[in-house]
């Protein structure tokens, strides 16, 4: 039978519990305003009625894009602990990735500006780019 050692939690991978961790408060999140939707008379139709200025609509953009980047953060995550690259860089990039994505959706929840969730997505993406550059040479 094969063994496996267990690791020490790194930065990337306790990025990784906190970014499941809030995609799952996410979707509970989005279960209870669903159900109160329901409970108030609305219909299941609505759930999937564009209009942003619905707490239902905003929540299920939320968790669509929450599903949509964590395949990306999971393969960079996958790369660095593979590749066994570490450091203060990394930590640090990690923290400002998980940071600016909890910030995007707290911005696409409260329904503010767009702008604002385009500068947390641009931070974002050179944070991926960055890391995955570091993780491959």
């Amino acid at each position: 039978m094969i063994q496996i050692e267990p690791t020490n939690m790194t930065f990337p991978l306790w990025g990784l519990a906190i970014f499941i961790g809030w995609t799952i408060a996410v979707v509970i999140l989005l279960l209870a305003v669903r159900v109160r939707h329901l409970s108030a008379g609305g219909s299941i139709k609505d759930f999937s009625t564009k209009n942003d200025d619905s707490l239902l609509w905003r929540l299920v953009r939320v968790h669509s894009n929450l599903v949509e980047n964590l395949p990306l953060y999971l393969g960079v995550v996958f790369l660095l602990t593979v590749r066994g690259v570490s450091g203060t860089a990394v930590d640090l990039l990690i923290v400002v990735y998980i940071l600016f994505r909890l910030v995007h959706s707290v911005i696409h929840i409260a329904g503010l500006d767009p702008k604002f969730r385009f500068f947390t997505l641009l931070i974002q993406l050179s944070c991926l780019v960055a890391l995955t550059i570091m993780a491959v040479f």
